[in-house]
């Protein structure tokens, strides 16, 4: 990402949290003087348990991506698999879409479909160069001030990436197009094995038709 309610950190509509990533906003319950979708809440509730409970930095022993560039990363990528959590739950045909804001930052445009409720969820932030921009760290934030790590840690800019947060709790599989060949899917599940994951939690997403 009220008696008291709360809203996941950095969210304004989700503007790589994608993810999916990635504080809590309480504000008293009752009718909101603004009306936040589902998908927001839940995502700042994740945004601010990333913050708070591991910061911006990638887990230990997982090494983001060198000679990265970002403007290759940029564009729309479908969610293949995902270790599950509550802001996401349920929702199929999940995308992420990135493009360039004219500050140099990253909008981001999280969406995907819950079937239960049958409707589209979204949630818009933005996204930042954590450090040295030739290194696939970044930072997301969907309210700020709180942001929360967005590391990809295998990538083929044309293919796929994997995405992890601040721990191995949070594990995303993206790819450029809506499924992935098995050859490549078993590699890419044992690179996130190799690097500490526990790839038999994925939830494999249901791609659009």
């Amino acid at each position: 990402m009220e008696q008291l309610c709360h809203k996941p950190a950095g969210m304004q509509s989700r503007e790589i949290g994608r993810s999916g990533g990635t504080g809590l906003h309480a504000v008293p319950c009752g009718k909101p003087k603004v009306k936040m979708k589902i998908f927001e809440i839940a995502a700042l509730a994740l945004l601010l348990a990333l913050a708070v409970g591991c910061g911006t930095r990638p887990p230990a022993g997982v090494q983001p991506v060198a000679d990265f560039d970002l403007n290759r990363y940029l564009g729309t990528w479908h969610e293949i698999a995902r270790l599950d959590h509550a802001f996401e739950r349920g929702l199929e045909q999940v995308r992420a879409e990135y493009s360039l804001r004219p500050d140099g930052t990253v909008r981001v445009r999280n969406s995907g479909y819950d079937p239960a409720a049958r409707k589209w969820k979204t949630a818009e932030g933005r996204a930042r160069l954590a450090g040295r921009p030739d290194v696939a760290s970044l930072e997301v934030s969907f309210f700020r001030p709180f942001w929360a790590g967005y590391h990809v840690f295998a990538l083929d800019p044309e293919r796929y990436a994997l995405v992890t947060s601040g721990s191995r709790d949070y594990l995303w599989l993206l790819a450029r197009e809506k499924t992935l060949a098995e050859p490549l899917r078993r590699e890419l599940l044992a690179t996130a094995a190799a690097a500490g994951f526990d790839t038999n939690r994925l939830v494999w997403v249901q791609p659009a038709d």
